[in-house]
């Protein structure tokens, strides 16, 4: 199917891609904010990345239900990058992994990507779950982030000065209150027989914002953000040499290829069990293409690299989304509260969205996964444990290497 016969499909379920749209902006809204806060970017590059990419991966990419932006995972491969190149090497970079990520497509790459074993794939995302967890300290304990690049030496050294110097009473209760409110929602919306969706992530974040609000607490917010969206005007390469830019362009396409198709895959399976009528696989090659060109439209506005969130495509198929007019709507939602909702925004603890992102680091890597995992067979347990580790102590493109290799090794040694 083209994309014109697609586009032309758009509006075929249009209610209930717009309850679907607007139900998913409303939970990628504290996520965009988060995940670039603790890549070191301003609040308003999630943003950017969540309205621009959001858009134009729906629009040219290969799913149906695939909702885009900046992830978790994303940021794991970009915070050392920040940290030791600057945020404003992401435009180049973004732009490099974009036209990378459309060279995957147009060589048919993405079938190849989609046979990475699922004892892989299961160990890479519980290694990102930990990572995104360790990233939150700094606003957790109100500190500043130790220098370095290793997520591990960072937050022990971060955790380490945080409990020398003078504890940010404020900024824990913020993030343990965030996170408490998240996990007890759904049984207080059960118990109270609330029937309007209402996602655990916004009522956390609205009562502590409101809160924090009128008690005036000293504490960290997101701050002022901008009124409109703009493309960048600094195409600063910094400090960064061949190699290493070649290496780094390499891992978030790498990134931003296998975590979109991932998503992609986990959708069409969920759309296959919610609903009824037959639906069509995702297209490989108009999906990289998509992410592809997301992430260069991304960079070129201040945005982050972009990937499909598993997360967030997950909530657009369990709200009714039957097209890719939901994830379109999305993205225009978020864009109204940039145009509308920036003061109120403004206002949000960045202790609260810790709160939110530990939560989804949880919720990745609940327990009941990885018993179930840690239950399979040896080969999967070996393969699962190994990738994990790797991801959390080397990187994730080597973990995911390792993992790869162990899996053949152990294959042949049957």
């Amino acid at each position: 199917m083209t994309y014109l016969q697609e586009w032309r499909n758009l509006f075929s379920f249009w209610r209930n891609d717009l309850v679907a749209g607007i139900t998913v902006g409303i939970v990628a809204l504290p996520l965009a904010l988060g995940f670039a806060i603790t890549t070191g970017a301003p609040a308003s590059a999630g943003l950017a990345t969540a309205i621009i990419a959001g858009f134009i991966a729906a629009l040219f990419g290969g799913s149906n239900y695939q909702v885009s932006g900046p992830t978790g995972a994303m940021t794991v491969v970009l915070v050392p990058i920040v940290a030791k190149y600057g945020v404003q090497s992401l435009v180049w970079l973004g732009i490099a992994a974009g036209l990378l990520i459309i060279s995957f497509a147009l060589i048919g790459l993405g079938r190849f990507i989609e046979k990475v074993p699922w004892s892989v794939m299961e160990g890479f995302t519980l290694g990102i779950a930990v990572i995104i967890a360790l990233q939150q300290i700094p606003l957790v304990f109100g500190v500043t982030k130790a220098e370095g690049t290793h997520t591990i030496s960072v937050a022990f050294e971060t955790l380490s000065r945080a409990l020398t110097e003078k504890i940010h009473i404020a900024s824990i209760s913020i993030a343990f209150a965030t996170l408490t409110i998240k996990r007890l929602w759904p049984r207080i919306k059960k118990a109270a027989g609330i029937r309007i969706h209402l996602p655990a992530s916004i009522v956390a974040i609205t009562l502590v914002t409101t809160v924090t609000h009128f008690l005036s607490l000293d504490i960290d917010r997101i701050g002022e953000l901008p009124r409109q969206l703009s493309f960048t005007d600094n195409f600063s390469i910094g400090d960064i040499s061949p190699f290493s830019f070649a290496y780094a362009a390499i891992a978030i396409a790498l990134l931003g290829a296998i975590e979109s198709l991932l998503s992609a895959r986990v959708a069409d399976g969920m759309a296959h069990k919610e609903i009824d009528h037959e639906q069509r696989a995702h297209d490989p090659k108009k999906e990289l293409m998509g992410q592809g060109l997301a992430t260069i439209a991304s960079a070129c506005v201040g945005g982050l690299p972009a990937t499909g969130a598993i997360a967030r495509t997950s909530v657009n198929v369990h709200s009714g989304a039957r097209t890719r007019l939901a994830a379109i709507v999305h993205a225009l939602f978020l864009l109204a509260v940039v145009l509308f909702l920036a003061p109120i925004v403004s206002l949000i603890p960045t202790a609260a969205l810790a709160g939110v992102l530990i939560g989804t680091s949880l919720r990745i890597a609940n327990p009941q996964s990885v018993k179930e995992a840690l239950q399979s067979t040896y080969k999967f347990r070996i393969v699962y444990v190994v990738t994990a580790l790797a991801v959390v102590f080397i990187d994730l493109m080597w973990g995911v290497a390792i993992g790869i290799l162990l899996e053949k090794i152990l294959n042949k040694a049957r």
